[in-house]
């Protein structure tokens, strides 16, 4: 059969169209689950700001979408050029007036530089700024082909993966975080061809381990999600596979007339364990519902990935969702399977609450002295010592009974030797509130218990009882006082022990809950109780410098500007309850219209007190005031100095401050008409008395002079 000749129209199609779509995709091994979807936006975000940089893409023209499946990273972006654009390049030569002699005739140092550049004299050009005049070369530089840039695009990219651990496979040189199989790299149409990670690039991708094993060829980078769904049985787009499982979940769970409980995390984990979900409504026997539901859920959640379900009221149904990563042909024998292992272990929970009820916590306290907590700390026993006496302390300050809080530390960490709690590490605490209510313990000792353990993220609940809050707060002061004994503070992004979450906790509970306690004092009593020789001087201020940048994170993330924070820190409140209302003032103060001319003075109060030396003025005469401005001034801070004084002692500093603001005029007509650096000696004594005892006042809410304007 003779070919036919092509049409215009069909040669036109032919060529290199300007803006095409580009995909990636990376298969490999089995990938961790929880980094999955981060490692896909690191790799789109990567590869597209190399793409920028490339000038092969513009923030204009391209977005990006990224894919990520147990075995695979992919990323399409939109609109990538074919090649780059071309760019006018210039090289800078001698000075001008080097570069001519007399006559207008190219001097040596022109030539030598117009034959550097390969051209002659005649096409050099004049380059004039404010900072003089040179001989210039200006050439016009072709961009480079897009097939030859990308591929070093890519590579760059996938060395920027946030990949803690990298692994090597064969006898390759290639290092990525699982094996590689293949790889596809299209532009367009055309296969750019490249090797990544020791694998030819091409249009060759693969569906699905078992339904769709055999590879599937990709006309376009458009393709792509689509055709890797219709043939390969694999739902690329991780939302979209998310949303998938969350729909399921939900239709299944109200046949049984409950609800699915949908914790995000696990619903992100088991999105990335799967390519094609098949969620399965599957049921236990409704006798373990007798044991606590805490081990239940965690065996199904954690062990397990599945979902649970709830009543109405919150209460735990015998059903769970598990969910598949294959379309199976007998569903009851996947539903058995996930049944049978989800009854052996409720039959180990089972055990283990049977037989630790039998041993008291209180006598398992001994036990903690064979469990180390820190080999330079001592044992977990020691810590229960040293937090009973914080604990105690703490709730005589905030009028808990110190008897009961000492007996809540003595039994906190007694769960940990429980078989439970050795099964499951997650339910610390939870077991001990059980075990206490067992043992026949206060209520409130039993709740202390569990309670001393939150908040255990950013975020998290706080413990709810006072006596809770005294636990909470002495358990981490201790850890944080100790380690930073033993010289293991954290630095840079390591924090082996949690401090800063430790910190921003106490911060929270003291805050949130509005506890009036001396952070630096009770640091300083944690100080007391560590062994002598680890009794570092110094070592309090340290930690309140440490606690007070997790304070700094703390009301950043809420919107508080830097600014304020530091005038509040400047005047370094020790109750972090206290430090709240003072900035809570302080951006109250700043809405009013009095707050820029004071923001002003107290500036200016400060840079002139520093000029006066390091004298003490404590004291202002009014014999020695002499300008009317000045003696206004002096009566309206003696006046609100006696109005004050009870506002601040009351902590009322958002009232206070609007008095402050009431001074402005006196204040503008102090700075408008009285010099304060005069020759007189005593009178300027007196005066810098006045601004200091004005200041002081101001200072006793913060430091306005650290404000920006």
């Amino acid at each position: 059969m003779a070919r036919r000749k092509p049409t215009r129209a069909g040669r036109a199609s032919r060529r290199v169209v300007g803006l095409e779509e580009l995909l990636l995709e990376v298969g490999t091994e089995e990938l961790p689950p929880r980094p999955l979807p981060g490692l896909a936006q690191a790799l789109g975000e990567s590869l597209y700001q190399g793409l920028r940089a490339a000038h092969l893409t513009t923030a204009k023209s391209a977005t990006y979408r990224v894919y990520a499946t147990p075995r695979r990273l992919a990323v399409r972006i939109p609109a990538v050029s074919a090649r780059q654009p071309d760019s006018v390049v210039e090289r800078r030569g001698p000075a001008w007036q080097a570069a001519w002699n007399d006559d207008g005739k190219p001097t040596e140092a022109a030539i030598g530089f117009a034959r550097s550049c390969g051209v002659s004299p005649a096409k050099l050009e004049r380059l004039e700024n404010d900072k003089g005049a040179w001989v210039v070369f200006r050439h016009k530089q072709p961009g480079v082909l897009a097939s030859k840039l990308i591929p070093t695009i890519v590579d760059e990219a996938l060395k920027k993966l946030p990949i803690p651990k990298r692994m090597r496979w064969a006898d390759l040189e290639a290092e990525f975080i699982r094996p590689v199989h293949w790889a596809v790299l299209l532009h367009g149409r055309a296969v750019i061809r490249a090797e990544i990670l020791s694998v030819r690039c091409g249009r060759r991708t693969y569906g699905h381990r078992f339904h769709r094993p055999r590879p599937i060829e990709l006309r376009t980078a458009q393709d792509y999600p689509a055709i890797l769904q219709t043939r390969g049985m694999v739902i690329a787009d991780f939302e979209a596979r998310k949303g998938k499982i969350r729909a399921r979940l939900q239709v299944l769970s109200k046949r049984k007339g409950g609800k699915a409980v949908i914790d995000e995390a696990l619903l992100d984990e088991v999105t990335a364990l799967v390519e094609w979900p098949e969620p399965i409504l599957a049921s236990f026997d409704a006798r373990f519902l007798e044991l606590p539901s805490e081990p239940l859920i965690s065996t199904m959640r954690g062990n397990q990935k599945c979902f649970h379900l709830v009543n109405r009221k919150g209460g735990l149904l015998p059903y769970f969702i598990a969910v598949s990563n294959i379309k199976s042909k007998d569903v009851e024998r996947v539903r058995a399977g996930n049944e049978r292992v989800i009854r052996a272990r409720f039959d180990d929970a089972r055990f283990f609450w049977e037989t630790d009820r039998k041993t008291p916590l209180v006598h398992r306290v001994e036990g903690l002295r064979a469990v180390v907590f820190h080999d330079k700390l001592g044992s977990v026993y020691d810590k229960v010592e040293r937090v009973r006496k914080l604990a105690g302390r703490i709730a005589g300050e905030i009028g808990v009974d110190a008897q009961a809080a000492e007996r809540a530390a003595l039994l906190a960490k007694a769960d940990l030797l429980s078989g439970m709690v050795g099964e499951f590490p997650d339910l610390q605490g939870v077991m001990g509130h059980y075990y206490a209510l067992h043992d026949g313990e206060h209520a409130e000792v039993a709740a202390a218990i569990e309670q001393h353990y939150l908040p255990r993220f950013a975020g998290d609940r706080l413990p709810s009882t006072n006596l809770g809050q005294a636990l909470a707060i002495a358990d981490r002061l201790d850890t944080i006082v100790g380690i930073f004994a033993v010289g293991e503070a954290p630095s840079g992004d390591k924090d082996p022990y949690g401090l800063r979450r430790a910190a921003l906790g106490v911060l929270r509970i003291m805050i949130e809950q509005g506890l009036q306690l001396a952070v630096t004092t009770l640091l300083e009593n944690a100080w007391r109780n560590l062994p002598t020789v680890l009794q570092v001087s110094g070592l309090v201020g340290q930690i309140y410098d440490f606690m007070m940048e997790r304070l700094r994170a703390y009301y950043v993330d809420a919107g508080v500007s830097t600014d304020v924070f530091e005038a509040v820190l400047a005047c370094r409140p020790a109750r972090p309850a206290d430090f709240d209302r003072r900035l809570r003032a302080v951006m109250a103060f700043r809405a009013l219209p009095e707050a820029e001319s004071l923001t002003t003075a107290n500036k200016r109060i400060r840079n002139i007190l520093r000029q006066g030396g390091d004298a003490d003025w404590d004291h202002v005469s009014p014999a020695l005031l002499q300008d009317g401005a000045e003696k206004r001034l002096a009566e309206q801070v003696q006046a609100l100095r006696q109005r004050l004084t009870p506002l601040f002692d009351a902590g009322e500093y958002s009232e206070a401050m609007r008095e402050l603001a009431a001074l402005r005029p006196q204040v503008d007509e102090f700075f408008d008409k009285v010099m304060v650096m005069v020759d007189d000696e005593a009178v300027r004594d007196n005066r810098l008395a006045l601004l200091s005892s004005l200041g002081s006042l101001f200072l006793r809410v913060a430091d306005l002079s650290r404000l920006q304007g």
